[in-house]
């Protein structure tokens, strides 16, 4: 028998442990150090939550230092959240023992209780502190004036307004209607009723349409279509169909489908910035089918579309089709393509992926990281978040096509029968808007996207009303008095 020394194994057995033993020490390091950070964050994380019933959460601003969460003491000397304004429900959300957290209260839960440093060691060495605890209040570039513009101008509709920087990507505004009493949630003398008064509302107050609602877009989605086909190369902006002409009298034929064009559209060849200021739905029908879907799904992912643009909110995932189709993209035919490709069939978008697509195309073609926290400030000093590009989508040359053609679409003859309200006086203004049909009866959405001023974009838009009627009729002159005000206030 052949017997092998006994030293021999256990030298075996000792590299086998220290092997076992240095993967382990690895594995718990990379989770302590480096993922250190995602782990205190977590709004599940047992400290965050323990320390949350005794702590004062650190204040949340506005980006002019108004405040937008603050917390009092009740008669037993325990903290409780106070939101002195309902137009940021959504953006804000509450804190309550009760309910738990949303919004931002959640997104920051570790930050403004003050658990959480954004540097690895400094995080782990926080445990062995006498008080480890350092509330951080967190400074957004919300702007406190538009958002109760914003809210205000929807009024007892149920929509959302979104307003950002395309240079930078900091969001202004960020309204969602109906709104809700997040202080009645976060009061412990209030919370059962403040809550009861919400959860089952057929409104949805806790809803926030702006990054979670999904609708269909309708024809500001053409933008989207004129991004995947300039992008891919499919047409450029002097591209025509010559069958359009023939088709905007009888509809165009796809597949035994025929769609047919809108009133008002002139029975003429039309190029991309002709076909945008009448938003023209052949045209865009006949670009789709030229790109593809495969190139359009492509093209909408590198807009945003996944939903993972890493917001400091939860974003719902915008979607060109359902993905069921075994053509390129997901499509089924080219019905449901040619359908897509202005904005119906089984198109579903956010208001804030919108206005994305506008922010893109302002900023020439790159989308910047989309933000709301600008600063966190404790006693360990003030960390500001600082502008960063996410990815080029499309060329420089691509967007300013599609940024004139957007002009058109707010400043051309024709184009201001469409958008009667939407340019700022004195201000090249940028935009396109859209009636979604739903089928059946109602009314169709209501949309806007947009930015200005269009040779030097500082701000971008996108406003959708549900039920709203024609783009004309509700979001088109919300905007216009939106943009307006940002350029007499918040700009100068």
């Amino acid at each position: 028998m052949d017997r092998r020394p006994v030293s021999r194994s256990i030298a075996h057995v000792g590299l086998a442990l220290t092997i076992a033993f240095g993967v382990l020490a690895g594995w718990a390091g990379y989770w302590q150090v480096f993922r250190s950070p995602d782990l205190s964050n977590a709004a599940d994380n047992p400290a965050v939550i323990a320390a949350a019933r005794n702590v004062v959460r650190g204040r949340i601003l506005d980006r002019d230092g108004k405040v937008l969460a603050t917390t009092k003491r009740d008669a037993n000397g325990d903290p409780y959240r106070v939101y002195p304004e309902r137009s940021v429900s959504a953006v804000i959300g509450y804190s309550s023992r009760q309910f738990g957290t949303a919004g931002l209260e959640r997104s920051y839960a570790a930050q403004l209780i003050g658990v959480s440093d954004p540097d690895p060691i400094r995080n782990l060495l926080k445990k062995f502190e006498a008080n480890p605890s350092d509330p951080q209040t967190l400074t957004l570039s919300l702007s406190l004036a538009l958002q109760k513009a914003a809210v205000k101008g929807l009024g007892a509709d149920k929509g959302a307004v979104v307003m950002l920087d395309p240079r930078t990507g900091e969001v202004l505004v960020l309204a969602s209607t109906p709104t809700f009493d997040a202080s009645a949630i976060a009061n412990p003398a209030t919370e059962d009723q403040g809550f009861a008064a919400v959860k089952d509302a057929a409104s949805q107050p806790l809803l926030n349409r702006a990054t979670q609602g999904r609708y269909v877009p309708g024809s500001v989605f053409k933008i989207v279509t004129a991004t995947a086909a300039l992008g891919s190369g499919a047409i450029d902006a002097s591209t025509t169909f010559p069958n359009q002409a023939k088709a905007e009298q009888d509809g165009l034929l796809v597949d035994g489908f025929r769609i047919r064009e809108h009133p008002g559209v002139p029975a003429r060849t039309l190029d991309l910035a002709h076909a945008t200021e009448v938003s023209s739905n052949i045209f865009f029908a006949l670009a789709g089918l030229k790109t593809g879907g495969g190139a359009l799904a492509e093209y909408a992912a590198k807009l945003g579309f996944s939903g993972d643009v890493g917001f400091d909110l939860p974003v719902a995932a915008s979607q060109v089709t359902n993905g069921s189709g075994k053509q390129p993209g997901g499509f089924v035919d080219d019905v449901e393509l040619a359908n897509a490709s202005y904005g119906q069939a089984e198109t579903f978008v956010t208001p804030f992926q919108m206005a994305l697509v506008a922010a893109t195309v302002a900023n020439g073609g790159e989308l910047m990281q989309p933000h709301l926290v600008t600063a966190l400030s404790g006693r360990s000093g003030t960390r500001t978040v600082s502008p960063s590009p996410l990815r080029r989508v499309i060329s420089e040359g691509a967007a300013a096509a599609i940024n004139a053609a957007m002009v058109r679409a707010v400043e051309g003859t024709l184009g201001r029968q469409f958008t009667p309200g939407a340019a700022v006086p004195g201000i090249t203004t940028a935009g396109k808007s859209g009636t979604a049909e739903l089928g059946g009866s109602g009314e169709p959405h209501s949309w806007f996207i947009g930015f200005a001023p269009a040779n030097d974009p500082q701000i971008a838009i996108a406003v959708l009303v549900e039920r709203g009627g024609r783009g004309a009729q509700r979001a088109v002159p919300l905007a216009g008095s939106l943009l307006k005000m940002y350029f007499d206030t918040v700009a100068k």
